[in-house]
């Protein structure tokens, strides 16, 4: 009977469901406790917080919310800002590595001159980079795009680096044994070689777009999701706090689900994780 329940491809999502339950229901018998709750919240007046954040009309008060939970349909507002900056970081800061890998990789001269300058820029803390881009560009949506785009781009760049330095150099003799010239080895051979490498970073990437987003709105803004956590934690509305956590995790897994996908759609030629424990 115990192996029927164990952990397996079939009820996986079960037990993934049942763990993040269970994590919700001991949270919330831990703040039953007010000191406690003052710094890890309530995750039903967190849930509260959300529902009131996309519902115009607010929650009253009731047995659940005490207090009650005005409507804020500002939400859309601050959410659309904070997407839009990382969508944007995102697809530059993607455009910018996978360029730059690719030119790099195939020019080892300029790679091995600019190579101990990518490594120092790569190695900088990034985000104290924030309020310069803030005196550049101004508190707008660009100086958080600009931030990042800096988080983005080393990723993808050293991901595409590596991958198209990896290509097999008998399949790059094969290759031009049959003729083929520079641009037909760069379609043919380099890009589906990093293909993979390419789509890892990105997974990667989409969490630091994110993450670039709401920093550089958390030090400068007046607008975004983490302008509004900046200003829940300056009340000390720790449950706000968790609210645009979750909010900001839900968005980040959507779009890492895209890319998902899209890797699902370019990638048909590579076998699964279970096609190749088959074989």
């Amino acid at each position: 009977m115990w192996k029927s329940i164990q952990p397996r491809e079939g009820n996986l999502r079960l037990w993934q469901l049942m763990l993040l339950l269970a994590v919700l229901v001991l949270w919330q018998l831990v703040s039953r406790d007010t000191q406690i709750a003052f710094f890890l919240g309530e995750p039903v007046q967190v849930a509260g917080r959300i529902w009131s954040w996309f519902l115009p009309w607010g929650v009253a008060p009731n047995a659940l919310f005490p207090e009650g939970l005005a409507g804020n349909a500002d939400i859309y507002r601050h959410l659309g800002t904070t997407l839009l900056e990382t969508v944007l970081a995102f697809g530059i800061g993607t455009v910018l590595g996978l360029a730059g890998g690719l030119w790099l990789a195939l020019a080892p001269t300029a790679s091995a001159i600019l190579d101990p300058y990518l490594k120092a820029a790569n190695a900088m803390p990034r985000v104290i980079l924030a309020p310069i881009f803030a005196m550049w560009f101004g508190l707008g949506i660009w100086s958080k795009v600009a931030l990042a785009v800096t988080l983005v781009f080393f990723i993808v760049f050293f991901n595409v680096y590596q991958g198209v330095r990896e290509v097999s150099p008998v399949l790059l003799a094969n290759a031009r044994m049959l003729g083929a010239n520079q641009k037909q080895l760069l379609r043919t051979v380099y890009l589906p070689s990093a293909t993979a490498w390419v789509f890892s970073s990105l997974h990667t990437s989409v969490g630091l777009a994110f993450v670039g987003a709401v920093v550089g709105e958390y030090l400068g803004s007046a607008r975004g999701v983490g302008y509004l956590i900046q200003q829940a934690e300056g009340t000390f509305d720790v449950n706000t706090v968790f609210a645009g956590i979750v909010v900001l995790t839900f968005f980040a897994l959507l779009l890492d689900g895209l890319v998902g996908a899209i890797e699902r759609r370019l990638m048909t030629w590579q076998p699964r994780q279970g096609e190749t424990e088959k074989l």
